[in-house]
């Protein structure tokens, strides 16, 4: 079988080399966009055939030879890859669109360290998504720890120096409480290597367990902004550039979920606190979602869907089932794409408008009726409008709690119906509002250029495919998920078959041994059947 180790660091060296070059190359803009937009194009291709190479089985590299657990190790599973895939291609058109918009609306930002900023951010979220061990993983959220400070605080304003002070803040909190967690667990252990955990953790005492589980949850929630942790997200983002708010509320709080998808899959798969979950998921629904239809900007109505459309992600998760795992991965997968494409949309509306408070638009649909279509349709995508993706990804949750058929399971389907209702009233306000009913003042008559309508619309057509392939996306996080529920592939892929932890044999290659009439169907809509 041919082998697809080299694929897997380059989406963590392209862009880490490629933020150098750009670095030296600050007096030359033009050559600074060429180097990051080469980058990201990488990127995108490699990472694409890493989501097909990974279909075959988990790929493994161990960086310097060192074999696990002693060394460290990148894998490439159908999870990661899938992840890496969906974000590169997110990175990519967000970078086109800030050049379009020249970065920043402030004259005296930095805007010669954007571009390598930008790339160690993408290499930041790459490592993350790679990452075979507990430490590395933190290494990534620190490189977007860093990163993202430098790009909320771009233009050095007030308001933005002030947003950024708080993320900083709360994500310094985070990382102390990942590193205790860290800790603790060699200490219980004697390794952070996740695949030699997933065997360790299961041989020591259950309470000591549960403990680890907390404390990492309690890290990976402050970033996946999971209630009551999520205050800080709708007072951070919404100040920065729009194409800076757009990868932050796309990408950044799914690094999160997907840290808390790889531990509660991987290392606890008992699911103690699954529960605890659930009733947190049902939280992060009902009150990011009632904060958001009390909102009058849209940026911060976006930004507190953001956090109800996490406690979907977490429910999923929640139910330990096949089911709802795959459901949960396809969720993912969409939100990313929807979220960044309206918040793109957003600046556009504040280019044309001159603001983003409802109560100051009025008539877009008719002085712009382009970009009204631009926002309608990634906004019925995100309430959950069939035949959309996030119609497909609410019904695959929905059937999952109905599935487990637990009283806890069904006042969550409950809760996902009416979150659901209330983002299609915030959505329609919204609409109502900056759209149809006229504006209290003339709107400024800002044109929209090319180069800022035309990422958007890529990205919409983008929101729009993921429909149009929920069949075989749906199937590929299935069978994400069905892997992931088996933990013995991922860990004989790291450690070896024999042994589990001499890492001394090569990684397993193949399709995975389940049967294919144990995997979640869907039909060609990419609905669960």
């Amino acid at each position: 079988m041919t082998d697809f180790t080299w694929l897997v660091p380059l989406p963590v060296v392209i862009p880490l080399c490629a933020a150098g070059l750009a670095l030296a190359m600050y007096r030359h803009d033009k050559i600074q966009q060429i180097i990051t937009v080469t980058a990201l194009a990488l990127m995108v291709v490699f990472s694409g055939v890493m989501m097909w190479a990974a279909d075959q089985g988990p790929i493994v590299v161990n960086v310097g030879e060192w074999a696990a657990p002693v060394g460290i190790n990148l894998v490439g599973d159908r999870l990661s890859a899938l992840m890496l895939t969906v974000s590169s291609t997110v990175l990519l058109c967000v970078l086109l669109y800030s050049l379009g918009q020249g970065i920043t609306d402030s004259a005296k930002a930095p805007v010669s360290i954007y571009h390598p900023t930008y790339l160690v951010l993408a290499a930041g979220v790459s490592n993350a998504f790679l990452a075979g061990d507990l430490f590395n993983l933190y290494v990534g959220f620190e490189i977007l720890l860093a990163a993202s400070y430098v790009l909320l605080t771009l233009g050095g304003t007030f308001e933005r120096i002030r947003a950024g002070a708080i993320y900083v803040v709360v994500a310094l909190l985070s990382s102390l409480i990942f590193l205790i967690a860290i800790a603790s667990i060699y200490a219980a252990t004697g390794t952070v290597n996740l695949a030699q955990l997933g065997v360790r953790l299961s041989e020591i005492d259950p309470q000591v367990a549960l403990v680890l589980q907390a404390l990492l949850l309690v890290a990976f929630g402050i970033k996946a902004a999971i209630f009551p942790l999520s205050s800080w997200l709708p007072d951070s983002y919404p100040t920065a550039p729009a194409p800076v708010t757009a990868v932050f509320a796309g990408l950044l709080t799914k690094v999160g979920v997907y840290a808390i998808i790889r531990t509660q899959t991987l290392l606890f798969p008992q699911g103690q606190l699954n529960d605890v979950l659930m009733w947190l998921a049902l939280a992060t629904m009902l009150i990011g979602i009632m904060g958001a239809v009390a909102q009058n900007d849209i940026k911060r109505l976006l930004s507190f869907t953001l956090v109800s459309h996490i406690g979907y992600m977490l429910f999923g998760i929640a139910l330990g089932s096949r089911i709802g795992l795959g459901a949960a991965v396809f969720y993912v997968a969409h939100h990313i794409t929807v979220q960044t494409t309206l918040f793109l949309i957003v600046g556009l509306i504040e280019r044309r408008g001159g603001t983003t408070s409802l109560s100051k638009l009025g008539g877009l649909a008719k002085t712009a009726p382009f970009l009204a279509v631009l926002f309608f349709i990634p906004a019925m995508n995100l309430a959950g409008i069939p035949p959309f993706s996030g119609f497909l990804g609410k019904v695959g949750l929905l059937e999952a709690g109905v599935d487990a058929g637990t009283s806890l399971a069904y006042v969550l389907v409950i809760g996902g119906v009416v979150a659901s209702l209330l983002t299609l009233y915030a959505i329609v306000k919204a609409w109502n509002k900056a759209f149809w009913q006229p504006a209290p003042k003339p709107l400024p008559n800002a044109s929209l250029p090319v180069a800022l309508a035309g990422p958007a619309t890529v990205m919409v057509v983008l929101s729009v495919l993921i429909t149009v392939v929920a069949g075989p996306m749906y199937a590929y996080a299935n069978r994400a998920a069905t892997t992931m529920m088996d933990n013995s592939r991922y860990i004989d892929a790291v450690l070896g078959d024999e042994g589990r932890g001499e890492g001394n044999s090569t990684p397993v290659q193949g399709p995975d041994p389940v049967d294919e009439s144990d995997v979640v169907d869907t039909g060609d809509d990419g609905v669960v059947n």
